[in-house]
């Protein structure tokens, strides 16, 4: 079978909060002719394409693969958490112009990590890859276009300051029997602590965070390293040695 291109780098690419500079610089490519791949004027290349299916994790199935398709390797029940979490927090942040994707995708990030590094147990547990922009939860394309279809949640354009911003309303309450009292203190102290900071504020916050930084570009972060976060971003008392 032919191997077929994938055609869809520019909504790839949007999904995950990247700029165009920093994607051609992960490819080899200038930002010119990244450009033409995004309007369709010039294929990618063999080598392209696998990067860019590593870099968003896309499968290898001799097909081009839309942003619905990107596989999702966390359980089932944990995904069913995942959507809960996610209207309770857009439930109390929707209003805010700050919370667009991007500084969505790190609210994501602190409570699975903090709670991790709290509980010793997962709450979400989803898997987030390092890219320029900090932490990008894989699942969240996917599961998110799988919430618009069923009308749970609205994705809407709007502008804050000079950038465009994709943001999303709930359409439904969260279900709060799939989350227990811990879990929602957790929430509730991240969004206290990050739920009013631009997306540029908590990029810089996550750089400072030892998962993020000591993962490889486009890889995924480990959680075993919550363990050796520096002091201030640390929720958790630890013995003295």
């Amino acid at each position: 079978m032919t191997h077929q291109l994938i055609t869809n780098v520019r909504e790839l690419r949007k999904m995950h909060g990247m700029s165009q500079e920093y994607l051609a610089e992960k490819l080899g490519i200038s930002r010119p002719t990244l450009i033409r791949i995004e309007k369709g004027e010039r294929p990618l290349t063999v080598a392209e394409d696998s990067k860019v299916r590593d870099l968003f994790a896309v499968e290898r199935k001799g097909v081009a693969r839309t942003s619905s398709d990107i596989r999702i390797s966390v359980p089932q029940k944990n995904i069913e958490k995942f959507k809960q979490v996610l209207l309770y927090v857009l439930g109390k942040t929707a209003g805010r112009p700050n919370i667009g994707m991007t500084a969505l995708y790190k609210l994501l990030y602190f409570i699975d990590f903090d709670y991790y590094e709290k509980y010793e147990e997962q709450l979400m547990g989803l898997t987030y890859i390092r890219n320029h922009y900090g932490p990008t939860p894989r699942e969240f394309v996917k599961v998110v276009e799988q919430m618009k279809h069923a009308d749970e949640i609205e994705e809407i354009e709007s502008r804050h300051f000079a950038y465009e911003q994709k943001k999303f309303l709930p359409h439904r309450e969260p279900d709060l029997t799939k989350l227990s009292g811990q879990e929602l203190e957790m929430i509730d102290d991240v969004l206290r602590r990050y739920g009013n900071l631009t997306a540029d504020q908590l990029t810089a916050i996550s750089h400072e965070d030892t998962p993020w930084a000591v993962a490889d570009e486009g890889e995924d972060i480990e959680y075993e390293h919550v363990f050796y976060r520096p002091e201030k971003l640390s929720v958790r008392e630890y013995d003295p040695l």
